[in-house]
C-alpha cells in the first residue's frame, strides 16, 4: 500500500463534507457516543459505493445521465430535509443525554443515507481506486477491497474524532439558548450549501 494512497485518502476524508458535518452535529447535540455512532453510520454508507466500484456499477452510473441525476436529486432533497429537520430539532438545546436505542438507530440510518445518496462518491471510488491497482493484476479485485477497507477505516477514525471533539465543546455551549440557536441555524445552512454544491455537480 503506497504512501500516496494513504495521504490522498486522509486529505479526502478530512475535508469537511456532509458526513463530517453530521458527525459534528451528532457529537454536539448528544455527546461523544452519538458522534461515534454517526461516524460509524457514515462509514457503513461507503459500502454500497465500494461494491458499485468493484462490480462495475459505477461505470453504468457514470454513463447514464438519468441514473446519475436521479440519485443526485434524491441526495439534494435529503440534505434539504436535514436542514429543515435541524431547524425544528429542539434536542440541540437540551442538556440531557439521549442514549435510547431508537435514537442510536436514527443516527445510523441518517448517516448511512447521507453517504448512500451521493453519486459522486461512487464515481470517486470508480476513478480513485483503480489508480492504485496494477492493470491486469489477477488479484486486483481483492486489492480494491483492501484499499476500500482502508478508506472506510480512515472515514470512521476522522469522523469519530470530529464527533468527539464536538462533544468536548458541548458543555461550553449547552444552556446558552442563543448560542445553540445560532449553531442549529448554522448546521441547517451548511446542509443547504452542501445541497447547492451537489446540485452543481456533473458527471
Amino acid at each position: 500500500m503506497s504512501i500516496a494512497f494513504l495521504l490522498t485518502t486522509l486529505v479526502i476524508v478530512a475535508t469537511p463534507g456532509t458526513g463530517a458535518v453530521y458527525s459534528i452535529a451528532a457529537g454536539l447535540s448528544r455527546g461523544s457516543r452519538a458522534g461515534i455512532i454517526a461516524a460509524f453510520g457514515c462509514t457503513l454508507g461507503v459500502i454500497p459505493h465500494m461494491i458499485a466500484a468493484i462490480t462495475g456499477l459505477a461505470a453504468i452510473l457514470n454513463a447514464s445521465a438519468v441514473a446519475f441525476e436521479t440519485i443526485k436529486w434524491l441526495g439534494i432533497a435529503y440534505l434539504l430535509f436535514l436542514a429543515w429537520q435541524t431547524l425544528r430539532d429542539r434536542s440541540l438545546i437540551q442538556a440531557e443525554e439521549d442514549a435510547a436505542p431508537l435514537s442510536s438507530w436514527r443516527v445510523i440510518r441518517t448517516a448511512i443515507l447521507i453517504n448512500v445518496l451521493n453519486p459522486k462518491l461512487t464515481i470517486f471510488f470508480f476513478a480513485f481506486l483503480p489508480q492504485f491497482v496494477p492493470a491486469g493484476d489477477p488479484s486486483g479485485t481483492w486489492q480494491m477491497v483492501g484499499l476500500s477497507l482502508v478508506f472506510m477505516a480512515f472515514t470512521f477514525l476522522v469522523f469519530a474524532l470530529y464527533g468527539v471533539f464536538a462533544a468536548t465543546m458541548r458543555a461550553r455551549v449547552l444552556g446558552r439558548p442563543k448560542v445553540m440557536t445560532w449553531l442549529r441555524r448554522s448546521f441547517a445552512a451548511t446542509y443547504v450549501l452542501l445541497a447547492g454544491r451537489l446540485a452543481l455537480e456533473s458527471r
